[in-house]
């Protein structure tokens, strides 16, 4: 299966999740991609949509490769295999997961303002993303999640990456996949289009399903490019 686009990859996601409709859930999604698929899946569910934001820690000489990931809480997660590939040791990213934290509270700020975190106690949480690769990301935000104490976090996304998924089982309530290929390039590849999603987008998709008792996130969302 090769999906058209986020929001078809969101349709489609969202028919595997209807049972959790009857549910008290919540939808927290992984910006920016990731955001654009949670949108589509909390509008179908009737669900609140809300972010989780987390950064990559790419390698040194090798960006494309997540070597962690971290997440609000002081969340860091380490991709001890790229590391031991790479002959790295964890002190070698210290400046870049310095950098990183910047931008997530850059992210955190932008996205959700002065609005406090929903709370999380007995909600079943559903985190999506657009896809995995290396799950860096991924496990930086259940980690950051499981800390919030959240009755259930069932993992959804449209493609993934066959072992990881096979691990990363084991670190939620349930994971939902649509499509986990033997041999996975990247992500994209499950596409037919893949831009890059913009962080007015974001805002966009989040102040659409905001809870209309809260002040709308970010800038003057109406005024944004898109």
């Amino acid at each position: 299966m090769v999906f058209r686009n986020r929001t078809d990859a969101g349709k489609q996601l969202t028919e595997a999740l209807l049972p959790y409709q009857r549910e008290n859930c919540i939808i927290l999604a992984l910006p920016r991609g990731g955001v654009a698929v949670g949108h589509e899946v909390a509008k179908r569910l009737k669900k609140p949509l809300d972010v989780m934001v987390v950064r990559k820690i790419g390698a040194p000489g090798h960006e494309e490769l997540a070597a962690g990931a971290i997440g609000p809480h002081d969340v860091l997660v380490l991709n001890r295999d790229v590391l031991v590939m790479l002959r790295l040791q964890p002190e070698a990213l210290q400046d870049r997961i310095e950098q990183e934290k910047k931008e997530l509270n850059r992210r955190l700020h932008l996205f959700r303002g002065d609005s406090p975190f929903p709370d999380l106690d007995g909600t079943t949480v559903i985190l999506v993303d657009d896809g995995l690769a290396t799950g860096a990301t991924a496990r930086a935000a259940i980690k950051a999640v499981k800390a919030l104490k959240p009755a259930k976090i069932v993992l959804a996304i449209p493609v993934g990456t066959r072992p990881l998924l096979a691990q990363l089982r084991y670190e939620v309530d349930e994971l939902v996949c649509l499509e986990s290929p033997e041999h996975f390039d990247a992500v994209s590849a499950w596409y037919l289009e893949f831009p890059q999603c913009s962080d007015s987008e974001v805002i966009h998709w989040l102040n659409d399903l905001w809870d209309p008792k809260k002040e709308p996130v970010g800038m003057n969302w109406e005024d944004l490019p898109l």
